[in-house]
């Protein structure tokens, strides 16, 4: 009888209305966020995470890191927080940073990231950084930065020309580059960056992108073609405890980590969906089975 009964909540639990399984879902998002403190999870960087901040950290100061910009709003949640953690960083450690994009909506993300970090630390425009913005042809950009930056870029982002900007001046490809960044939601992407620049000139380079991308990249990543690999939000929230960690070391404040703030919203989210998954697959198979014996 007891085994009876079982049979009976998995059946039910398996067979949902799909309008309560939304909710169940929605609630399992929405509640970490409104109530953060009711899930608190622990962030240990892995292995590609630590890369990625040992190779930034090792540059010198005054060292020239090229970030292109390659996702829109559709992947912001998982790739921008990458953006803001490494802007900091790499602000922080007195780098050069040259904004590049692949991508039109690029030109959105840099710009708010490099507002929100530059305002925060108090960076100035072609001192710290600049950001020379999208051009279209993917991997003929690519091509012409590795090669003649000068015969792409006229002008940047705010319609200066690239002439006037002192950063330019002893900027002429990437081999003037110390190191690399993709921010990649796609192609073109990082793997583009390796087949036709960084991996042909020999450039230091490593990229974030969404998880889903991973398994297409991780092969350069263990070939060291791509050095390290912020895989997804919780490679940003691993970064961002990096690049936390690192700041109150130096007494610098920082506002909201947001991937470390949404992190246990995805990650409830996941293992409600795997519940409900083996729920139905459960409820599936004794369903079947009194089919079945009724036969």
């Amino acid at each position: 009888m007891k085994m009876d009964k079982l049979k009976k909540i998995f059946v039910l639990l398996g067979s949902l209305d799909r309008r309560a399984i939304f909710l169940i879902v929605g609630l399992s998002v929405l509640v970490p966020l409104l109530k953060p403190e009711w899930m608190i999870l622990p962030i240990e960087p892995d292995a590609n995470t630590q890369k990625v901040f040992n190779e930034i950290d090792r540059l010198q100061p005054g060292s020239k890191v090229l970030l292109s910009f390659e996702y829109g709003p559709s992947t912001m949640p998982e790739i921008h927080p990458m953006a803001i953690a490494l802007l900091r960083h790499m602000f922080t450690n007195k780098l050069k940073v040259y904004g590049f994009a692949l991508w039109p909506d690029g030109n959105f993300m840099s710009t708010d990231a490099f507002s929100q970090v530059a305002n925060e630390l108090n960076m100035i425009y072609d001192t710290d950084y600049v950001n020379l913005g999208y051009k279209p042809g993917g991997e003929a950009v690519i091509k012409g930065i590795a090669s003649d930056i000068w015969s792409m870029y006229t002008v940047d982002l705010m319609g200066i020309h690239i002439k006037d900007l002192k950063m330019m001046e002893k900027i002429s490809n990437i081999l003037d580059f110390d190191f690399v960044i993709s921010l990649s939601a796609g192609d073109p992407g990082s793997k583009q960056w390796v087949q036709y620049a960084t991996d042909p000139k020999k450039i230091p380079f490593t990229t974030g992108c969404t998880s889903i991308q991973v398994t297409d990249i991780i092969a350069y990543v263990e070939n060291e073609q791509i050095l390290g690999i912020l895989a997804g939000m919780p490679g940003a929230a691993e970064y961002e405890k990096l690049v936390k960690d690192k700041l109150e070391g130096m007494g610098v404040e920082a506002s909201q980590w947001e991937a470390t703030s949404m992190l246990p919203a995805q990650t409830l989210a996941h293992i409600v969906i795997v519940i409900f998954i083996i729920l139905g697959n459960i409820s599936y198979f004794i369903s079947r089975k009194k089919t079945k014996g009724n036969l």
